[in-house]
């Protein structure tokens, strides 16, 4: 009891010994943003100068689903111009997460207590490695099913039934892949955001059995939200985010035993 206390008041004296002027603060601040714009910035460049090449890797699936003959198009000069701005922009935006959330972390990790510092860090690297995978589950899974199933709409010319031909615009193909991206990222960060909750005890386990069913309606709710509105989309969300919550229940649970089991050993010593 007496080690606990005297981590608890090294880490307040740790936190006074940090505190500044508001001005300073606010100076940091800026440095901070800046170096992440900085970041951003480079990235953006970067990227831009393969937007192109990103943009054909992101139409595989669809090549794929549609075949040798598979194309797209677009309806105004500019059109392509812009899709591969917010092609950079968008792979700009994930390359330099890690930059981002470590001047955060920088930023608000003197206000922490040892253990929350310990529990956040590893979390800054969880989260875009979560994001990635599910931008490869939507790429390897959900956009080739999903594809599959509206080009199995088209209708060929017969009498008296007009020709009808999935011939999608470039920057729609983009939003939609986008979207089901932003859409399955944010979604697979559930793991990551309930364990780390549960890591510095402010909900367990039992607090996520017990809510499961408000947390399965309000998964099929962001999962209407985040996708394009067919059915087939939304599913693809909705069950993996239920997925990915039970798994945050085993992850909970197993923090909690291995939390008890310290607290064990603790008292035997």
């Amino acid at each position: 009891m007496l080690d606990i206390n005297a981590s608890r008041a090294d880490d307040e004296a740790a936190i006074e010994a940090t505190k500044a002027p508001l001005m300073e603060h606010l100076i940091e601040l800026r440095s901070r943003l800046i170096k992440a714009t900085i970041a951003f910035v480079i990235m953006f460049v970067l990227f831009f100068i393969f937007a192109k090449d990103i943009y054909n890797l992101l139409v595989v699936p669809f090549e794929k689903a549609a075949g040798p003959d598979a194309r797209l198009i677009y309806t105004a000069p500019q059109e392509f111009f812009f899709t591969q701005i917010k092609v950079a922009m968008f792979a700009a935006a994930f390359a330099s997460c890690p930059v981002i959330f470590s001047q955060v972390y920088a930023f608000v990790a003197p206000g922490l207590y040892r253990h929350e510092r310990a529990a956040f860090a590893p979390y800054l690297i969880a989260t875009p490695v979560f994001f990635l995978f599910g931008a490869l589950v939507v790429y390897f899974l959900v956009m080739p099913n999903l594809l599959h199933f509206f080009l199995a709409m088209q209708q060929a010319k017969e009498p008296g039934r007009a020709q009808i031909e999935l011939l999608p615009r470039v920057s729609e193909y983009l939003s939609l892949i986008m979207t089901l991206i932003f859409a399955f990222g944010i979604t697979f960060q559930m793991p990551v955001v309930l364990t780390l909750l549960g890591r510095i005890g402010i909900i367990d386990s039992a607090f996520l059995r017990e809510k499961r069913r408000i947390a399965i309606f309000l998964v099929a709710v962001l999962s209407a939200i985040l996708t394009p509105p067919d059915i087939m989309s939304m599913m693809f969300l909705a069950v993996p985010g239920w997925a990915l919550y039970e798994i945050s229940i085993i992850s909970v649970g197993l923090i909690e035993k291995q939390r008890a089991r310290a607290r064990k050993e603790a008292d035997g010593e």
